[in-house]
């Protein structure tokens, strides 16, 4: 059964940077990994003047990129509406845990990434899907469990042990 976690928190509160070091902790813990990202509406993986771009233009449903290293899939909605989690979670292979960053208002069990410099509120009391709050230090106030923001080891020991990961 794969396992969902999410990462949520303000633009510039360290998400990206705190997934990036658990995800190797997480494999150093014999988990198998996988990440889920939601991105702007704009975004794109393709470049003007790629083969795989032209055959895009031509209206081409799906195109799949595959080398000896990797492949990648795009898939156009062309006006179909955007796949949910569970849909493109459907679409990825079987791994022990999927850390998913977006998604914010989905129910899946999250880690919030908090930074009172960022100048944000806390997430948590309006998310009861909030599991923790990984901050620089412990927040006054904050019952949920404190994980430090700059210890991934312990974030991942964490999540193994809620039985997250």
């Amino acid at each position: 059964m794969t396992r969902l976690i999410g990462f949520a928190g303000w633009s510039g509160s360290g998400k990206t940077t705190l997934i990036t070091q658990v995800i190797p902790a997480l494999i150093a813990r014999g988990r198998s990994v996988s990440t889920v990202k939601h991105a702007h509406h704009d975004f794109d993986i393709d470049k003007p003047g790629k083969d795989s771009h032209q055959h895009r233009m031509a209206g081409a449903s799906e195109v799949m990129v595959a080398s000896a290293n990797r492949f990648a899939l795009m898939h156009e909605y062309r006006g179909a509406p955007e796949l949910d989690l569970a849909a493109l979670l459907a679409r990825m292979a079987p791994v022990d845990v999927v850390v998913v960053e977006g998604f914010k208002r989905d129910p899946i069990p999250k880690i919030e990434v908090h930074r009172p410099e960022v100048g944000k509120p806390l997430l948590h009391p309006d998310d009861p899907h909030i599991v923790a709050v990984a901050s620089p230090a412990p927040l006054p106030g904050v019952a949920l469990p404190f994980l430090p923001l700059d210890d991934a080891g312990a974030v991942a020991d964490f999540l193994i042990a809620q039985g997250l990961a």
